[in-house]
């Protein structure tokens, strides 16, 4: 009984750390999505939002996560005007918080004028839970940190 404790234990708590992890990092992704969905609403809608300006918007997000923590440090935001005929060029990465550097990577943020289709694309940071289980190391990239990213498109109202 000992040797297939001694064998066994080890896996299940493996695969109960990849499970906890892995669900941590969905909730994240889900409630960085369902934030951004709220705050583009209020854009669309006028309220709630004085003005449509980087660290408005960005407060705006942080204020709407539940479980992310230091929000405001860790997330960058990209927007863009875009050309509804031409289609969506976004760079394929996003541009990330950057830790080990004081000062942040530029991000283009455009305000667009009336009826301007806008890309609106977030990218947040957040520690693995677990970072020396497989899937820490394995969803985290070589800064051993989950980069979580969120795209949506609105149409700016007159």
């Amino acid at each position: 009984m000992t040797v297939e404790f001694a064998i066994y234990f080890p896996l299940y708590m493996f695969i109960m750390l990849v499970v906890i992890e892995y669900a941590l990092v969905t909730i994240q992704q889900a409630m960085l999505e369902r934030s951004m969905d709220l705050v583009v609403r209020d854009i669309r809608l006028g309220i709630n939002l004085p003005d449509t300006e980087h660290d408005t918007i960005k407060d705006a997000i942080c204020g709407n996560m539940v479980g992310m923590r230091n929000c405001s440090q860790n997330m960058l935001l990209e927007m863009i005007v875009q050309d509804a005929y031409v289609g969506i060029n976004l760079p394929n990465l996003p541009t990330c918080v950057d830790r080990e550097e004081e000062v942040q990577p530029a991000t283009t943020f455009q305000n667009g004028g009336s009826n301007s289709l806008m890309i609106l694309r977030a990218c947040a940071q957040v520690d693995p839970l677990f970072p020396t289980t497989q899937i820490g190391r394995t969803m985290s990239g070589e800064d051993d940190l989950i980069n979580l990213t969120a795209t949506t498109a609105f149409v700016q109202e007159p």
